[in-house]
């Protein structure tokens, strides 16, 4: 399951949706995650879908590497799942001892895991289409007007961005970790929840030391490269949009305008 998570990782590529600004995915980022939470019909999905999947075969991106990524939040989909069906009033569809499924809980439920689905899918095609330089210096020059109020830009990007550029590194070094102890007869599986909570303590010990060691070993390297910051930072590929990137901000700003909108169009309708 560790190794299926796919927020962070970088899918080289030399297709369309590689080249875009990278300025423009954070842009198409922002969008969808706030059209995301807009959308009221589960008829609105669908165009949504279409637009996620259809990037993924314009990038090239293995399908199955992407959805094994969802494996990653199975948990907090089964958790959402079952919260949505017995906490939500209405309707009563079946009754099993204290528990009450209604059928807007079950509509609220699937609605919701969807949601969560398409949020994880969307956001991890930034990662997976944009390299960590390049997205270093896309959230640099977002955040650049914050300069006049004195604050780190650069030093924020760059945090921000070897953050998510390290967790599939550390997602790796822990299973590594646990079929190494799983090989001398720790086991992960089995016991209550404190016992399984003591068990973890062989597996983070080591990966937390590693961890810091690999933070101290990119300190040093940076060091060495004389990297001193953003102050009087030259770049050898300054972020330029063109006429791809135009085309494509126009598409996406109307795309998501209209599903915004559709909020509205949906309330308009039940209203009559």
């Amino acid at each position: 399951m560790i190794k299926n998570i796919s927020i962070g990782r970088f899918f080289p590529g030399e297709s369309l949706i590689h080249k875009l600004d990278p300025r423009l995915k954070l842009y198409f980022i922002f969008l969808f995650i706030l059209s995301i939470f807009f959308i009221k019909s589960f008829l609105v999905f669908i165009p949504i879908t279409i637009l996620i999947f259809s990037i993924m075969k314009i990038a090239k991106l293995p399908f199955l590497m992407v959805l094994k990524g969802l494996k990653g939040i199975f948990y907090i989909v089964i958790a959402t799942v079952i919260l949505n069906l017995v906490l939500t009033p209405g309707e009563v569809l079946f009754r099993f001892w204290i528990i009450t499924v209604t059928v807007e809980g079950l509509k609220l439920s699937i609605f919701m895991s969807v949601r969560i689905i398409l949020l994880v899918i969307g956001t991890s095609l930034l990662t997976l289409t944009t390299s960590p330089i390049v997205l270093t210096d896309a959230l640099e020059y977002v955040m650049k007007p914050l300069e006049k109020i004195k604050f780190p830009s650069h030093s924020v990007a760059m945090m921000m961005t070897i953050a998510l550029r390290f967790i599939p590194t550390i997602l790796d070094e822990m299973d590594k970790i646990m079929k190494a102890q799983t090989s001398r007869g720790a086991d992960f599986e089995s016991g209550n929840i404190i016992e399984r909570a003591k068990g973890l303590i062989p597996l983070l010990v080591p990966l937390f030391v590693n961890a810091l060691k690999r933070a101290d070993e990119l300190a040093i390297a940076m060091e060495a490269r004389c990297y001193r910051g953003g102050n009087g930072r030259t770049r050898m590929n300054v972020l330029k949009y063109d006429k791809k990137d135009y085309i494509a901000m126009i598409f996406i700003t109307i795309f998501f305008a209209l599903v915004i909108a559709s909020r509205y169009f949906v309330n308009i309708l039940l209203l009559n």
